[in-house]
């Protein structure tokens, strides 16, 4: 549908795009966010450098990985060591980062008007700034779930109590055993309920929020909808960035906005429907709310 060698990057400077964004906001019959980990990113939830110190500074001098991407994908010798790292990943990540400042900006910039958000991220921001849980679909799980590794069933678990025990017990970057989660059905191992293989567990909860973004988007087809991407890379474009630019192309009403520092374009397709703002997205929103 797309030329594959043609993208434009838009080449208006940076307070006329702010100028059209805000004039797209205020003037949307609805609001489709989609949200990547660029937005996080944006609010200092990097996962490398100073902040991957301050909570792994011994597991990388130890097993000699950087960032806490990588120690998610670490073979671990034993599960007490497994779960000492991900039980800390899961804090610092899930119920110690407190509200981003773009997310709780964000919510200030579609407060009281009719939005949908479809999200990639895993850390729950969107509901701890505020947001009405109804109208999130998280695509790709939660740090806050866990589900049984094999899987026996299509269930999930909350972990916060289990998580804040294995980080108040933990020592020498292991857990005890007897604290090693296993699925009250089946007693196998528990794992993380993140999309990364075939055995991610689609809950009643999943299909739920499908279905609630489904229904939005049936409801609005053919009106004036913002098609707003935050921070989506390249690496599971299927999921928001694609779709966005197909449903622009589709519906003459809509508006496509990317805002994503280094990564902020659109096909010449549907240029003419777009604002792209090269730009971290904090300082964006801190703009708009400004005007």
């Amino acid at each position: 549908m797309f030329s594959r060698t043609v993208i434009s990057r838009s080449t208006e400077n940076y307070s006329l795009q702010i100028e059209r964004l805000k004039c797209e906001l205020e003037s949307a019959d609805a609001f489709i966010i989609g949200a990547g980990a660029g937005l996080s990113d944006s609010a200092g939830f990097s996962y490398s450098g100073v902040r991957f110190r301050r909570y792994f500074s011994d597991f990388e001098e130890k097993y000699g990985f950087h960032d806490m991407y990588s120690g998610g994908f670490f073979p671990f010798p034993t599960k007490e060591e497994y779960w000492a790292y991900w039980s800390r990943q899961i804090l610092a990540n899930r119920y110690e980062a407190g509200a981003g400042k773009p997310y709780c900006d964000l919510l200030r910039l579609v407060n009281g008007k009719d939005y949908f958000v479809l999200t990639t991220n895993v850390d729950h921001q969107f509901q701890i700034a505020g947001f009405d849980k109804r109208r999130l679909f998280y695509t790709q799980g939660d740090y806050g779930l866990w589900q049984c590794s094999k899987p026996c069933r299509q269930k999930t678990y909350d972990n916060e109590e289990f998580v804040r025990e294995m980080i108040a017990q933990q020592k020498d970057m292991k857990i005890s055993t007897e604290l090693i989660p296993r699925c009250p059905v089946c007693g196998a191992p528990m794992t993380m309920n993140l999309r990364v293989d075939n055995t991610f567990v689609q809950d009643e909860g999943w299909y739920a929020a499908a279905k609630r973004y489904e229904d939005f988007l049936l409801l609005h087809e053919g009106a004036r909808v913002l098609f707003l991407e935050l921070g989506v890379g390249a690496n599971t474009p299927g999921i928001i960035k694609y779709p966005f630019w197909q449903m622009t192309a589709r519906n003459p009403k809509a508006v496509y906005g990317c805002v994503n520092l280094g990564e902020a374009f659109c096909p010449k397709e549907i240029e003419k429907q777009s604002v792209c703002i090269n730009a971290d997205i904090s300082g964006v929103f801190a703009d708009l709310n400004r005007k």
